[in-house]
This record gives structure tokens, sequence and C-alpha cells, in this order.
């Protein structure tokens, strides 16, 4: 069953019970939605460090109450052992979405960043080894290939980590290795390049470049480019990960298991490019203006050059074949929020 749809199709006929880590986050919430309105169980965790009781609603809103009534959130840490036990109980299929993200945070606060993402990941897979976990299904990052040149990156082929966050995300991927070969544990690790969508946080130091962007231009303020724009990114919309979720989980064969996966669109896009293309998208929504050119700034420390992923095993093993490309997930993310904008 490697066919998005079909998969989807089966688990509205088929109820299983998920636990989501970082459920209240910008990637979890939207698994929430999707899994949710096909019917499923879910446990969600979080602890509010960077996700949102917000998003929580949004959700909400957006479910049956037939179907929201299938949903209990469990406000606790993964670096708790004894949350994770609870979170963890009757649970099929873990999708593991909490970590502390950004590169420029890890370099500021090693410490904290190694604490929820190797502590907490151990946590996580030590209690699903024991509790019988179908599988466990983790957010990996493009972060991994590190100095490596090659472009299109391919799993197999990384460098040296720029960064505390790489080094934690690559710890990840060596631990979920060592799990399945010495207690079976089957996991599925997906290396996310740039994602971005609806109920991305767009405020802080630490937020993406594209909801900051969008936030910024909104309200006719400057945006950043570090570097000279010409620094270039594979963006890949929400919805495309979703879909890797949800087939790691539950289409692929024996066979597929046991891997990373790049999870990306495919196609690099630089920062000009990307500016270009939210101003064009904001002025025709809108219907208005924008007379703002991007102020420059130094290239960040931890950043790489470039960045393009070769999805190609993602496609033959797990049948993902993302959706939407970076114009249509804009246009999308953009929509939503004008009209968040809207309701405050």
């Amino acid at each position: 069953m490697k066919n998005y749809l079909d998969t989807i199709s089966f688990l509205k006929q088929n109820q299983f019970t998920w636990l989501i880590t970082g459920v209240a986050g910008f990637i979890g919430s939207n698994l929430l939605e999707v899994l949710l309105s096909s019917n499923q169980k879910v446990i969600g965790l979080d602890n509010f460090s960077t996700g949102f009781k917000k998003n929580l609603t949004l959700v909400k809103e957006q479910i049956p109450k037939n179907l929201w009534k299938n949903f209990v959130f469990i406000e606790g840490d993964i670096r708790s052992k004894e949350d994770c036990s609870t979170a963890i109980k009757g649970v099929d299929f873990v999708l593991h979405e909490a970590a502390l993200g950004s590169v420029p945070r890890s370099i500021i606060d090693p410490i904290t960043t190694n604490e929820n993402n190797i502590t907490g990941f151990l946590n996580l897979l030590d209690i699903s080894r024991k509790s019988g976990v179908k599988r466990f299904v983790f957010a990996a990052s493009s972060s991994t290939y590190g100095d490596s040149e090659n472009l299109p990156k391919v799993e197999d082929i990384i460098g040296n980590p720029l960064s505390p966050y790489a080094v934690t995300k690559y710890v990840n991927e060596l631990y979920a290795q060592v799990f399945a070969k010495t207690y079976g544990l089957d996991f599925i690790g997906l290396r996310y390049f740039n994602v971005f969508g609806k109920r991305q946080d767009p405020n802080g130091s630490y937020a993406a470049v594209i909801p900051k962007w969008i936030k910024l231009l909104l309200k006719q303020k400057q945006p950043v480019i570090f570097g000279n724009g010409q620094t270039s990114r594979d963006f890949c919309y929400i919805e495309n990960v979703v879909q890797a979720n949800i087939l790691s989980a539950i289409a692929p064969s024996k066979d597929s298991v046991n891997q990373i996966y790049n999870i990306a669109y495919g196609q690099r896009t630089n920062l000009l490019d990307l500016y270009k293309s939210i101003k064009l998208i904001i002025e025709t929504k809108k219907q208005i203006r924008i007379d703002i050119e991007p102020k420059f700034a130094p290239f960040r420390t931890g950043d790489v050059m470039h960045s393009h992923a070769d999805i190609t095993k993602a496609y033959k093993s797990l049948g993902y074949k993302p959706d939407f490309d970076l114009e249509l997930g804009l246009k999308k993310t953009i929509e939503s929020f004008i009209k968040e904008d809207a309701r405050i």
C-alpha cells in the first residue's frame, strides 16, 4: 500500500492509537489534524516549550466533535521517563516530533538542546521498545549533512556536523539503529528539509525564515537576509511532511523500515528568489504594493550555503510523492496567515 490516498482510506476503516510528541507544535498539530480526520485515536504529549495551546484549539475547530473525542492530551516532558511511560501506554505508532530546534539556539545553549534532543529521544526509544510499539517514526534533520558539499544530498553521504543541534539529530539516528539491531524496535527517521506551513510560529529570534518574512511583509516591515541572498534551501510544505509520516508508519514493507529518508520537495530556491515570491504573493492576495527591499546581515555560524535533497529513496521505498511545490505551499501558508490576522 504505497499510495497516500489509499493509506488514508485504510486508516478511516482501521483505527489505531498514535502518540504524537510535540503535538502542540507546528508539525505535531498538523499531524494531529490529519489523523483525527482519518478516525484515528491520538495521544498528544507537549510541555509547551515551543508549542502553543492555540494550535490545539485551531485543530479542534477543524474536527467534528465525534472525532475530537478520540484525542487525549498529556501536558508533559519527554525528558521525564514517567511522562513518556504514561503517554506510550497502548500506543501502536509513535510520531516523535518534539525537539528543541534551531541551529543558533543550540550554539547559545547546547546543554538544553542535548537534554531535549538526546535524553528525551532515548527515553522515548527505550519505553517504546518495552511497550511493544509497532513502529517509531521520528523527525531527523537535514542538518546531519553538515559540511558535506555534495548536491543533491543522498542519505548515505554525510559530512561533519556544524552545530550542537546537528550533533543531536545525528545521535538520534545512531541510537535508533542500535535499538533496531539490539532490541528489534522498528523505526523510520525522516530528515526534514526546511519545513513550512500553517501554524508555524513567526515570532522570536529562532523563527524559521518563511513565517518570519510573511509576518514582516504583511506589516510592511523589512526582513533580514543572512549572507548575500544566494544561500539556497529545499523548502518543503507541511502537507508533504504529514504524508511522509503517515506513509512511514503504515505503508512501507518490512524492507523499508529501519532506514533514514530525505523528506523535501526536491528543488532548491535561493533566499532572494524566496523573498520575491513571498512579496509577490502577498501583494496579489492583499491587493497592496510593498516597496521594501531586504536588509543584508553577516552569514550565521553553523548554517550551510546550499541544501537540496534527493528524494528518490523515499519515493521508491515509501511511495512518497510531494503534492505541494514551493509556490503552492507559499500561497496556502500566506492564506493561513492572513486568515489568522483576521481572527485577532
